[in-house]
């Protein structure tokens, strides 16, 4: 009589890599929820955040228990670096709720994962790849801003040294995923092609962290400043050429990459909110406003796709 084989641990279908992208849409959009006054919807978009890092956690730790394997192959591909930058936004929100403490440790735990994941997703870059290699900008990025929140907060100035040391990196790490992007994913791409748009897009929100700095003065302050205007001018464009494509080849159906379109559109209105407070230019609060809102409608689309495909 032969041995049955045992069955592999159940893991629900939201909980993969890419579904940290549940995560950094919701935080994402309780940041610009906040930015525009928004206590509330803010509060109910950080706790839900909250919850849902608390469950992926939970299911990335039971996996390495009880599936190995499946673990360190998930943790070669740039989705896996989706734990760093839900992390480090997740902490950006504590600081900005006061949470300070919290904060910091959320930066300690995303730091410590952050060199080990990105040295893994680098041994196996190749070309060409779809939108989810710019995630090496993003989760470095999520990094440099909520070390430059914190240092805002009170922190020590190192850590805004280390932000811009970050910022820059992360300014790199982008130029290196542009020559690995397949730029036909913009046409076909299932959701994650819109993090090209989003990864400029919190590399914006950080400068917009670094301006506010009493640190820099003159130049390096005017240089900062520039930067900022140039990666938020072009995420804004990225954004409309893809919402150009999504509308000429509509692609309706549900993937849970559709997750990792909600946080661009997200982390665009925030940048977009941050840099016009940052810089003192009124005309974008307004356009700020009117993307954070769409992100609002498009993150509720992406919820009911998600609950369609647990009803079938």
């Amino acid at each position: 009589m032969t041995a049955r084989p045992r069955a592999a641990p159940f893991s629900p279908p939201v909980v993969r890599p890419a579904a940290g992208g549940a995560v950094l849409a919701t935080g994402a959009l309780s940041v610009g929820l906040l930015l525009i006054g928004q206590s509330v919807l803010s509060a109910v978009a950080f706790v839900l955040a909250g919850a849902l890092w608390l469950v992926l956690a939970l299911d990335v730790g039971l996996r390495l228990v009880q599936d190995r394997p499946r673990w360190f192959a998930e943790a070669d591909t740039p989705p896996a670096l989706t734990a760093v930058a839900a992390t480090a936004l997740l902490g950006t929100r504590c600081s900005l709720a006061g949470l300070h403490h919290l904060a910091a440790a959320l930066l300690a735990l995303a730091f410590v994962l952050w060199p080990g994941l990105l040295a893994a997703v680098a041994r196996h870059w190749k070309r060409p790849m779809p939108g989810a290699v710019f995630l090496v900008c993003v989760a470095t990025q999520a990094l440099a801003v909520l070390a430059a929140t914190l240092t805002l907060a009170g922190a020590g100035n190192w850590l805004m040294w280390a932000a811009l040391i970050l910022f820059c990196l992360g300014l790199a790490l982008y130029l290196e995923a542009l020559t690995r992007f397949d730029f036909r994913q913009t046409w076909r791409g299932a959701g994650d092609h819109w993090i090209a748009s989003g990864a400029l897009a919190i590399s914006a929100l950080a400068g917009s962290k670094l301006i506010l700095s009493p640190l820099w003065t003159g130049s390096a302050h005017e240089a900062l400043r520039t930067t900022t205007l140039v990666l938020l001018a072009l995420a804004l464009a990225w954004h409309a050429v893809l919402l150009l494509a999504e509308v000429a080849r509509p692609r309706l159906h549900y993937d849970i990459r559709r997750w990792s379109t909600v946080f661009p559109m997200a982390i665009t209105a925030a940048a977009t909110l941050a840099v016009s407070t940052a810089t003192n230019i009124p005309w974008l609060d307004p356009l700020g406003r009117a993307l954070l809102w769409s992100a609002v409608a498009v993150w509720f689309l992406v919820l009911a796709g998600l609950l369609r495909s647990y009803t079938r």
